[in-house]
């Protein structure tokens, strides 16, 4: 990749429209089907439990996580036994992530 191409991808879509077909307004009624007629976007196939934003917004978590994982050398540390509390008189263990339930006797 030459610097042209790298200094290029980093301006806008309008600036890149702009530079490529400076009178793209007359032929076109939107940036958008300018910049995809100059190949500058693409639409792409997926499917559509993708398109769900609590699948999308889930796979870019599991991503930034192991993300961090990996640039800080973390590993998954296994799951210990649940830890028993006694309050009162009453037992309440302590399940996944924190929450507390009462404990049957």
């Amino acid at each position: 990749m030459s610097v042209i191409d790298d200094s290029f991808r980093r301006l806008s879509l309008r600036e890149q429209v702009e530079i490529l077909l400076p009178a793209w307004q007359s032929w076109y009624p939107s940036l958008f089907e300018a910049a995809a007629d100059l190949g500058l976007i693409r639409a792409r196939v997926c499917a559509p439990s993708s398109l769900m934003l609590s699948n999308r917004h889930a796979s870019v978590q599991s991503e930034a996580v192991q993300a961090f994982k990996a640039q800080w050398g973390v590993e998954d540390e296994p799951d210990s036994a649940p830890v028993t509390l006694r309050v009162q008189n009453r037992s309440y263990q302590l399940g996944g992530k924190g929450k507390r339930r009462r404990k049957r006797r």
